[in-house]
């Protein structure tokens, strides 16, 4: 094995090297769905996210706090995968695996690896609309599982990489959530009292139930 490859888990890089090769021989226009899906399912959460907001306008506080919160906490989440990257300076495996040809153009030196950034933001994105909404979960959950496993089918991450990912995102997002839920939701108690922001927080066509939360 490559002296490169010393500190990654051998079972990463063999399933690394089988989920390439048989990326490398699925229909060109398959391999480009991908390659725009891995980036695509970001905007899809996105558009989930504005759907949290708008349902959480006809509930009480506490689900408005907890839409609101969502995309922060994702993003928290991001962060904090980013902070992670600076120290463990794990390379990407289409510098390190050696005979590999990938879908996706191989990210500039020093755009580290472990863990995948993509991952613990679907990861993070999911679960905290779970947490926001959770009748999403059937669906979210599979999109995130998805699009971490493109970051292997387009072959800049290796299998260890998006695991650590998910693991992250699954659980900074509800943690950050659960932290944060009680002043957000006293903010947006306040916030809903405001004439300029009641038409952006509440429907005002119902009034919101001050003590029942519903998912």
């Amino acid at each position: 094995m490559d002296p490169k490859l010393d500190d990654i888990p051998d079972v990463s890089v063999e399933l690394y090297r089988d989920v390439v090769d048989f990326a490398g021989q699925t229909p060109h226009w398959f391999q480009t769905f991908v390659e725009v899906g891995t980036d695509a399912v970001l905007f899809v959460f996105a558009a989930l996210f504005l759907g949290a907001w708008w349902r959480a306008r006809k509930r009480d506080d506490r689900a408005m706090a907890l839409a609101l919160l969502a995309p922060v906490a994702m993003v928290a989440a991001y962060v904090g995968s980013e902070v992670i990257k600076t120290f463990i300076q794990e390379d990407r495996p289409c510098r390190l695996v050696s005979g590999v040809v990938t879908i996706a153009q191989c990210p500039p030196l020093g755009d580290w690896s472990l863990p995948s950034n993509h991952s613990t933001l679907v990861a993070g994105a999911a679960a905290a609309l779970v947490v926001a909404w959770r009748r999403t979960l059937p669906y979210v959950a599979i999109l995130a599982v998805l699009g971490a496993f493109s970051r292997v089918f387009v072959g800049v991450h290796f299998p260890h990489d998006v695991l650590a990912g998910l693991l992250l995102g699954a659980i900074a997002a509800p943690l950050i959530m659960l932290v944060l839920a009680v002043p957000v939701t006293s903010l947006a108690g306040w916030a809903r009292r405001t004439a300029a922001l009641r038409v952006l927080l509440t429907d005002t066509r119902t009034r919101p139930s001050v003590g029942t939360h519903r998912r």
